[in-house]
């Protein structure tokens, strides 16, 4: 057995009470995002109860993605060469050199499973070896043939067959459960993606689901108290994470995003692809009527011929192509919503971020498909961060920045189990060191 198949991938260490520097890389569909920002201890704050620690960037970068498809790697070299550019630039803003870096995913079909595993207990009473030991087996049971854990995070413990207890901990008990979402992704895509910046000469710090750290930018407490479902829209896929009670517990995707209504509008245009982008950025609606149906425009034709007149389409047009296939994304997640835990939370909302959730009227048809309230979520809580850095396509790298944080929470795996190669110099899921510390 080779690589990360059925093991963990690599996870950071909890936080301590100091200042220490992290960056951040989202290596996109249609960009790569990298931020780099200083931890520091703060008093607690009533919205963000989650944080011990204020954030505050000190460097970062947006930069065309290359050699990536639907979340995942498709050509390494071209991946690597633009993931060292990302980092450089963003190096360059802040002064500081990386060792390391917490990483996104949100290829690899990414699944949560909600597992409940149960053991006699031999001593009495339940020790932490009792609960690594069940939470382990029960982890090891959710993952399939060619998948990774991406996430083990507990939701609730049992003694005795008695449900909704904190921490079991030191209680006196014959059996003792634990329920816990699992999160996994194809091993195979997680490899590539962790190789692709190991190639740079970087350490992979920790690996996060996009839609978990999205949620960790982007929800306030009281919505993941709810119920809440944050939908990341990016340009290669869609991935969903449910909030219940204030804790994350499941997670799906599919491989549909903006990059599909760039296609649909380049093919129903006969426009080139880069100016398809462009009318989407600029005009891409999902509303239509009014006086945008009767405004015209001229659009370039794709052709090579310099002599090819521009052809003129209305405004009506490209909103009906642009809607079309956000319908067709939107239905997609509320089918993936029904087969989660929010279909039982009646208050749930949900809260969409990432590139395309940007484009005009998305809010209210995703309302309209979805049947609750929705909002876009832009990063919370960050101190002064840049205006392209607020938006909701920047939810994932702040959430990355956020996610050493909520580290506590997760179930990390005995580190002999974990250290397996990857083919690199390095083992995966060895703990990572932080970046240079003592800033």
């Amino acid at each position: 057995m080779t690589g990360l198949d059925r093991t963990q991938t690599p996870k950071t260490r909890p936080m301590t009470r100091r200042t220490t520097l992290v960056a951040s890389l989202d290596i996109g569909t249609s960009k790569i995002a990298c931020m780099i920002a200083r931890l520091k201890p703060s008093p607690p704050n009533d919205a963000l109860r989650g944080r011990s620690h204020a954030v505050e960037l000190i460097g970062y970068s947006q930069i065309q993605s290359r050699g990536m498809k639907a979340g995942a790697v498709v050509d390494l070299v071209e991946c690597e060469q633009a993931v060292r550019q990302a980092v450089a630039l963003a190096e360059r803003m802040a002064k500081v050199q990386v060792e390391s870096v917490l990483l996104s995913i949100s290829g690899g079909r990414l699944q949560g499973h909600l597992v409940e595993a149960a053991a006699d207990i031999k001593g009495g009473s339940v020790t932490s070896a009792d609960v690594t030991r069940v939470t382990s087996t029960g982890m090891r049971h959710a993952t399939g043939e060619g998948r990774t854990v991406l996430h083990t995070l507990p939701t609730g413990y049992s003694v005795d067959g008695v449900k909704g207890i904190r921490d079991p901990r030191g209680m006196v008990a014959r059996q003792f459960g634990v329920e816990m979402n699992v999160v996994t992704a194809d091993a195979t895509v997680a490899r590539n993606l962790m190789l692709a910046v190991e190639r740079c000469h970087l350490n992979v710090e920790a690996m996060a689901a996009s839609p978990y750290v999205a949620g960790l930018a982007v929800l306030t407490d009281d919505e993941a108290d709810l119920g809440a479902a944050v939908v990341e829209m990016g340009a290669g896929s869609t991935t969903i994470a449910t909030y219940s009670a204030g804790r994350f517990v499941h997670a799906s995707g599919f491989a549909l995003g903006g990059q599909h209504i760039t296609m649909d509008l380049a093919r129903g245009l006969s426009a080139c692809i880069a100016d398809a982008e462009r009318i989407k950025t600029l005009y891409g609606t999902v509303l239509t009527g009014g006086s945008d149906a009767r405004e015209l425009m001229s659009v370039p034709t794709a052709g090579d011929d310099e002599i090819d007149a521009p052809q003129i389409v209305s405004r009506a047009t490209i909103a009906n192509i642009v809607r079309h296939r956000a319908e067709e994304i939107f239905e997609m997640v509320r089918d993936r919503l029904a087969d989660s835990p929010f279909a039982a939370e009646p208050r749930a909302r949900v809260v969409l971020s990432g590139g395309a959730s940007q484009l005009t009227g998305s809010v209210e048809l995703a309302t309209r498909i979805l049947n609750r309230p929705v909002r876009i979520g832009r990063p919370l809580g960050f101190g002064r961060l840049p205006n392209e850095a607020k938006s909701a396509s920047f939810a994932v790298p702040a959430g990355l920045l956020v996610y050493p944080q909520y580290a506590h929470l997760e179930h990390v795996e005995p580190r002999h189990t974990r250290r397996l190669r990857t083919g690199t110099d390095g083992y995966f899921g060895k703990v990572g060191r932080w970046l240079r510390e003592g800033f």
